[in-house]
């Protein structure tokens, strides 16, 4: 399972645009973005995130770019039953909080399950969780959940450690490593490039 540890050698990133590479804080993000058009191409990547302290909203972000316009970007509060059978496939990427995925994320999954259930099954999927320590927690859950769905894992999931522990690390807006991020770019891009080729 593909891990990326605090303070690992970085490797030159390749994402187009250097904002996305080195993350710092930004402003609330609760809405979507994508390609004009992508309600109406069924084999488009959805991208649903959930963020408190910034990683895994740099995490998702990351992925989006390195779909390359193959995509759309689907904040968790905001993101519908509708918006998921327009898309051909997800990455779900969201933090651990205190073993467990966020809140946010967990309403996403409460509002949208029943709706869907049985309309998706055998889609893929992938996951990235933003951990202080584990990550194991989140994981478990949002995979227990999506078997529901009977939706199917096309990649390993992505846990990035960022070892915060101290209430204050824990907090604080997050920086993620340059490895991690193209981790995230290279799982985007996969995951828009099998669903535009007809692998998944």
């Amino acid at each position: 399972m593909p891990r990326m540890e605090e303070g690992a050698e970085a490797m030159p990133p390749r994402l187009a645009d250097g904002a996305v590479a080195e993350k710092r804080a930004l402003p609330a993000f609760h809405g979507f973005a994508a390609s004009p058009g992508w309600a109406m191409v069924a084999r488009m990547l959805a991208v649903i995130w959930h963020s408190r302290t910034g990683a895994a909203r740099a995490l998702a972000e990351a992925a989006f770019a390195g779909a390359e316009g193959r995509a759309v970007l689907l904040a968790a509060e905001l993101a519908s039953a509708e918006d998921l059978l327009a898309a051909g496939g997800y990455l779900f990427a969201c933090p651990e909080n205190l073993g467990t995925m966020s809140g946010a994320m967990k309403e996403f999954f409460d509002r949208s399950y029943y709706p869907l259930l049985g309309q998706i099954e055998g889609r893929p999927y992938a996951t990235m969780i933003a951990a202080g320590s584990d990550g194991q927690g989140a994981q478990v859950q949002l995979d227990r959940i999506v078997t529901g769905w009977r939706l199917r894992r096309v990649a390993e999931p992505l846990i990035v450690n960022l070892a915060a522990q101290a209430p204050e690390a824990i907090l604080a807006p997050k920086i993620v490593p340059l490895p991690a991020l193209q981790a995230a770019a290279d799982l985007g891009a996969a995951l828009a490039e099998g669903l535009a080729t007809g692998v998944f």
